[in-house]
């Protein structure tokens, strides 16, 4: 049985700050592993500390006099990873030119921590499935089997089950390195843990550099920890510092922490005037498309809707409140504001004329249009309204109108570079 104390000495000595009970399951898992020879499996959002537990592991255990390697996974491209962990022949491929022992040669009597496991390719899978089997691995090029001892640590900042099920990593890897399962909680489900670490980054910060530590008052420490810090302890220790280094008053409280703290934006995708889109896109293209694409979804919903409307007004043999009120949705963007109220005065019928696309007024009387009138207006607005060009030179003539043609801040109100609006301009044939 594992008491309290053994838990906050293996806290002190590595470093740990904290006294959640998920942290300090987390720890006496770690601690009863750590004398077997199992193989564990360590799952945890990225920088949450899953690196801190692989070092307890192997520093408790018998190998703790052996070697003791990280390896990051996702790090590594896939044509070289093969023979970073288990070296290579020379010649065995283009550049080596000499023999090289891999990482599982080197660690051999000691433990190899995997971390981002869950990024190895499936050809490595295999290979490292061998060596957690029968303790054999092949180097790249060579035909002969060689022999090691080495625990393997793994860890992983996704859901390997999801992976397995998806065919992107293997389902007899996967039982194979979940021997021990550790679960490191993510910083915003350790309550108090945060503001100890809070302090702690800030006092290392203050010693480090010669300057009064940053306090918190009781609202601001309440704040940080409803915070969810998406990017755990290494996010809040950036935070810590930038405090640190930027606030002279060196009593925080909540209005100027949230000063520092992201806001809900920072998940919406980049602005217009990045650098980069997706796959390497230019910013003005992407916003350009995305512009074309609004409009035409908006287009296509104001279309449907108005064909609805157009039908119910043949079939009802009018316009009247009850079909407006079932279509409110083509009048939110007018500025004329229309009524829905079932107080409001109703209009016979016969008094609602309808506007064709000629400017004319047509009678609301059924029998004074068939089916093919309704038709052809429909078909006429279509071919009219899904033009692209012409809905984005409307859209470029509006916003030059509304910033008195000063291109600059036209375009950053369209959502594309400036050089893209001149290009437009001229394209159009647009007089300014």
């Amino acid at each position: 049985m594992i008491t309290d104390q053994e838990v906050l000495s293996v806290k002190q000595r590595f470093g740990i700050i904290g006294n959640s009970p998920l942290l300090n399951h987390a720890i006496r898992v770690a601690m009863q592993a750590s004398p077997t020879d199992m193989t564990v499996l360590i799952t945890g959002e990225s920088g949450s500390g899953k690196e801190s537990f692989s070092k307890i592991i192997h520093s408790l255990s018998t190998r703790k006099h052996g070697k003791f390697i990280a390896i990051n996974c996702g790090a590594i491209p896939e044509g070289t990873i093969d023979s970073e962990l288990f070296g290579h022949e020379k010649g065995s491929f283009t550049g080596a030119h000499e023999a090289r022992k891999g990482y599982f040669d080197v660690t051999d009597g000691g433990s190899i921590f995997l971390d981002e496991i869950g990024e190895m390719p499936l050809g490595t899978q295999a290979r490292l499935l061998r060596v957690l089997e029968n303790g054999e691995f092949i180097k790249v090029g060579s035909s002969k089997v060689q022999k090691t001892d080495v625990r393997v640590i793994a860890a992983t900042n996704v859901k390997l089950f999801q992976a397995v099920e998806k065919g992107k990593f293997r389902e007899d890897l996967y039982y194979r390195l979940n021997t021990v399962p550790i679960f490191v909680p993510p910083l915003r489900e350790r309550g108090d843990d945060v503001n100890l670490l809070f302090r702690k980054f800030t006092t290392d910060f203050s010693e480090k550099y010669s300057v009064k530590p940053i306090s918190l008052d009781y609202e601001a420490k309440e704040l940080l920890k409803k915070f969810p810090f998406k990017g755990n302890i290494r996010q809040l220790k950036n935070l810590a510092e930038q405090i640190s280094l930027l606030e002279e008053n060196r009593e925080v409280d909540a209005i100027t922490l949230a000063k520092y703290l992201p806001s809900e934006e920072s998940n919406l995708p980049a602005p217009y005037n990045s650098k980069n889109g997706k796959d390497g896109e230019s910013s003005s293209d992407f916003s350009e498309r995305e512009i074309l694409y609004k409009v035409l979804f908006d287009m296509k919903k104001d279309m449907t809707e108005l064909k609805k409307l157009v039908l119910d007004t043949y079939q009802s043999g009018g316009i009247n409140q009850n079909i407006l009120k079932k279509h409110h949705s083509l009048f939110e963007d007018m500025d004329t504001s229309v009524s829905f109220d079932e107080d409001s005065p109703k209009e016979s019928p016969s008094s609602m004329p309808i506007v064709l696309e000629s400017g004319k007024l047509a009678s609301s009387h059924s029998e004074d249009y068939d089916d093919e009138g309704i038709e052809d207006i429909i078909h006429e607005e279509d071919d009219n309204s899904l033009s692209i060009e012409k809905k984005e030179k409307e859209l470029i003539i509006k916003a030059l109108r509304k910033h008195n043609n000063k291109r600059k801040y036209a375009a950053q109100d369209l959502g594309i570079s400036e050089r893209t609006l001149y290009r437009k301009i001229k394209q159009y044939d647009i007089n300014e």
